[in-house]
């Protein structure tokens, strides 16, 4: 039944979530202000729009004044990359890699992020050529929550919807698999463990949790 998995990046493959929002956190503080956690973690996993939080928006507003963007997010996201460049790939992501690739499976990943960020990081990490799909920000008209990123996956890795399952960690990540009609499995980070996450088809603590004979009898199940 399972033939590919679809691969959310920030905070399921490595901990980069915590990365910018420190590197955020720190530009509040230059301007003597505090980040507002609930609404950050409400807009993990989507890229910036009218429906989620801005920090660019939010800070001006705030301040009452226009910000030097340009020179404040060169610094800030120099400050992002060298944090994320000291983190490693999560626990159970290349187990998990492997044991799809023995099996046959097609491997994809589908992400809100750029592919500057995303595929300089599985370069990093020596996975980018694990994959037989990369569909970032760049290559879709919306981001999650919308389906688009899971729909163009799909379509790319040339395999049925009903055959693919989605790890995600974040509740916009799950609502844009679950408009695509795809099977999810969430495994939620310590900051967004704290949303409603139970449109996820399934929830786990950590990808070392998982194995492909544990993701096909997931997924026969749930088309029983």
């Amino acid at each position: 039944m399972l033939e590919a998995l679809i691969f959310d990046f920030d905070g399921l493959m490595v901990d980069t979530e915590s990365t910018v929002l420190q590197s955020w956190a720190e530009v509040y503080r230059e301007h003597g202000l505090e980040l507002p956690l609930d609404d950050w973690i409400r807009s993990i996993g989507a890229d910036y729009g009218p429906e989620t939080f801005d920090p660019c928006l939010d800070l001006e507003a705030r301040l009452g004044r226009p910000l030097d963007w340009e020179a404040i997010q060169a610094r800030r996201y120099a400050r992002e990359l060298a944090l994320a460049n000291q983190q490693p790939a999560l626990p159970g992501v290349v187990a998990l890699l492997d044991d799809a690739q023995a099996h046959g499976l097609r491997l994809a990943v589908a992400s809100s992020s750029s592919h500057r960020w995303v595929d300089g990081h599985l370069q990093r990490l020596g996975l980018f050529s694990r994959f037989q799909a990369i569909v970032c920000a760049d290559d879709v008209a919306r981001t999650k929550p919308a389906p688009d990123l899971f729909l163009k996956a799909v379509d790319l890795l040339g395999v049925p919807a009903h055959r693919v399952v989605v790890l995600e960690d974040s509740a916009n990540g799950v609502i844009a698999a679950r408009a695509a009609g795809l099977f999810c499995v969430v495994v939620p980070t310590e900051l967004t463990r704290r949303l409603d996450l139970s449109a996820a088809s399934m929830r786990v603590q950590s990808l070392a949790e998982l194995s492909v004979d544990l993701l096909d009898r997931a997924l026969r199940n749930n088309h029983q």
